[in-house]
């Protein structure tokens, strides 16, 4: 395997997930140490650790939270040092229909946007600031097909927050190119991870597969091996671009 990213320390939230799990693995293989972000469970987090050998860290987060993402930036930071690039794969997706109660919507509202657009862009703001006096640095934000192309009516508020996480991406690669500060979107339709198999449990698989043009969703592990591509010292050029891992099924 080639050792691009050889003495990089990325931080990966969301990491102990299907699509997080496969990106650590995958910069770990290219010489990279991850610094592996856990919500609740430890062990998935340590076991994950073990795979690649220990060559990396785990850290606890409560994105959440209103002070979470700071507080995982500031432990990422006492225990690395210096982080050259930020993964914000973390995300939740909440199911929540227009006849819900107000108090169930705005609920619902509010959690999804603190989570994928709020903690992200707060760690996308003390990434910015570190990379900026510290030579540079790359962010990748995980948005979805679901913001190019809108989303389900139950889930209405997934759409909107990767939406807002792509523009956020847009906005950092205009502003920060210059102080050698890179932002890539990248914007999967369905993957095989939990989420899609809950899905294809409750309706099959081929509705889930019904309208890519090629027949299958995506492995974790193709979106890794992009992760890691866009991270490569090589890839500067791509400041600003949002990547689709959809099979066609949304084309720009």
């Amino acid at each position: 395997m080639n050792k691009s990213l050889d003495g990089q320390t990325i931080l990966v939230t969301g990491a102990t997930g299907g699509i997080g799990a496969a990106i650590v693995e995958r910069l770990a293989s290219e010489g990279a140490r991850p610094i592996i972000h856990y919500g609740r469970d430890r062990a998935k987090a340590q076991s994950l650790l073990d795979r690649i050998e220990g060559n990396g860290a785990i850290i606890q987060g409560d994105l959440s939270s209103a002070d979470g993402a700071f507080q995982l930036w500031r432990g990422a930071i006492d225990m690395a040092g210096r982080i050259h690039g930020l993964i914000n794969n973390a995300g939740i997706r909440t199911e929540v229909t227009v006849d819900a109660s107000p108090e169930e919507w705005c609920a619902v509202w509010q959690k999804e946007f603190q989570v994928n657009v709020f903690a992200a862009a707060d760690l996308c703001r003390e990434a910015v600031k570190h990379f900026k006096l510290n030579g540079g640095g790359r962010i990748v934000n995980m948005s979805s097909r679901a913001a190019q192309r809108g989303y389900a009516a139950n889930a209405m508020p997934y759409g909107a927050t990767k939406a807002a996480l792509a523009n956020l991406t847009k906005s950092i690669a205009r502003s920060f190119g210059a102080d050698g500060v890179t932002a890539v979107n990248i914007s999967p339709g369905w993957v095989l991870t939990d989420m899609a198999e809950d899905f294809v449990a409750k309706h099959g698989v081929s509705a889930a597969v019904a309208d890519i043009p090629i027949g299958k969703m995506a492995a974790p592990s193709e979106v890794a091996e992009l992760v890691s591509f866009v991270l490569r010292p090589s890839q500067a050029s791509l400041n600003g671009a949002t990547l689709d891992v959809n099979g066609g099924s949304y084309i720009r």
